[in-house]
């Protein structure tokens, strides 16, 4: 895998418990590139995605992720394959009970940040980044769906992720939302970070041509082949 490569999938196949799901996927995907995820539900998107952050186990094949291999990654190993990565979901994820602020500073504590000054200065950095620096006080139930999703992507970025996965990142929000989310995730791709995107949203793609892979009938389809 070349330095540039921050995934690759070589004759993976995807298994949901015992059930194959997705077989022979050859993908590669490099630093700062974005990349579409689409399929019908049920046809594999979200369970790829759990693969690439072990939710699932990679059974059979070659897996890579920010230089980490899947297919033989023990369970205490995990936490730092998740450190490389920036996961973001649908219904946003955030402790609803504490700021912005203290929802980025349990992350980071988690993962092994201590000094308070450097946290401090880290959640403003990333604030910053997706427009949300005046926020950080606030309740996450006090913000709208597109500033509460606008922090998962903050939290996502907390430790300069390789790649970020982001799961229907716009599947509760408006149409002028998902646009502002979608141009952030953009952005950030240009930054150096690689993104997979799951997605649904075919309007939003019209928009903003990007590569696509397909989960259709078993397998992955790549646009760029």
């Amino acid at each position: 895998m070349s330095a540039e490569t921050i995934l690759e999938l070589k004759d993976a196949k995807i298994y949901q418990e015992e059930a194959l799901v997705l077989t022979d996927i050859n993908i590669k995907i490099q630093k700062g590139e974005f990349v579409y995820l689409i399929g019908e539900t049920g046809s594999g998107k979200s369970s790829l995605l759990k693969t690439l952050y072990s939710e699932l186990p990679l059974k059979e094949g070659v897996g890579v992720v920010a230089d980490i291999e899947l297919n033989q990654i023990k369970r205490n190993k995990v936490p730092f394959l998740r450190r490389r990565l920036g996961i973001v979901f649908q219904d946003f994820q955030l402790m609803t009970d504490r700021s912005v602020e203290k929802n980025l500073e349990f992350v980071l504590k988690a993962t092994g940040w201590k000094n308070k000054k450097e946290i401090k200065e880290r959640i403003d950095d990333v604030l910053e980044m997706v427009g949300l620096h005046t926020k950080g006080f606030k309740m996450t139930h006090q913000l709208s769906g597109g500033e509460q999703q606008r922090v998962a992507i903050a939290r996502s970025l907390l430790n300069e992720p390789d790649l970020i996965l982001a799961d229907e990142p716009t599947g509760n929000l408006d149409p002028e939302t998902s646009q502002r989310i979608l141009n952030l995730l953009i952005q950030i791709s240009r930054t150096g970070t690689a993104v997979l995107m799951a997605t649904h949203d075919y309007s939003l793609m019209d928009k903003f041509h990007q590569r696509t892979l397909k989960c259709e009938a078993g397998f992955v389809k790549d646009s760029a082949n």
